[in-house]
């Protein structure tokens, strides 16, 4: 049985209010939203493509912004929307995970 989607990506887009960095002070955002308009310029967006999603914390916040690509389940951290084109082009379009920007696996709170 097919998956709905293909893939699906997720942003953490959660903002403490305790004074603790978050992806949300780090153009988590922006970049979740640069994906979203990329995907869908692309058609890609709906069943058998990619869905583009927000979550609150996923608790890697020191790599932060954070998002992952299910399902394969890598995690990515990102800069701008250069890293987030990267990402797009390489992984969710063409299949390829983008090394660079993979999070390494010690990386949590």
């Amino acid at each position: 049985m097919a998956s709905y989607y293909q893939r699906h990506i997720f942003f953490c887009l959660n903002q403490r209010v305790n004074g603790e960095s978050s992806c949300g002070d780090h153009g988590a955002k922006a970049g979740f939203d640069h994906c979203k308009a990329r995907i869908s310029a692309a058609g890609m967006n709906g069943p058998g493509g990619v869905r583009v999603n927000k979550a609150g914390c996923l608790d890697r916040c020191a790599g932060g912004p954070v998002a992952v690509v299910y399902p394969e389940g890598t995690w990515y951290t990102f800069v701008d929307q250069a890293d987030i084109d990267e990402i797009v082009d390489q992984h969710l379009v063409g299949g390829q995970v983008v090394e660079r920007l993979v999070l390494p696996d010690d990386v949590g709170r």
